[in-house]
């Protein structure tokens, strides 16, 4: 796990169905890991994951 220090410049996005109000999970890309975070507790850290990893994880609950 990552920590709020470690994100120093880095653009998190959400999903476009997520509004001002509601607890979202915002993704980034730091260095050669995907990372994830809750946007209403960024400050607790953010889970990174390998390519590989993120695309297994996708797989099932997308569909693709």
């Amino acid at each position: 796990m990552g920590s709020g220090s470690d994100v120093t410049g880095v653009q998190w996005w959400k999903s476009s169905y997520s509004d001002f109000n509601s607890n979202c999970v915002e993704v980034a890309e730091i260095g050669d890991r995907l990372c994830v975070r809750d946007s209403r507790n960024a400050e607790l850290g953010f889970l990174g994951f390998t390519r590989d990893e993120w695309t297994a994880f996708l797989e099932p609950v997308s569909g693709v």
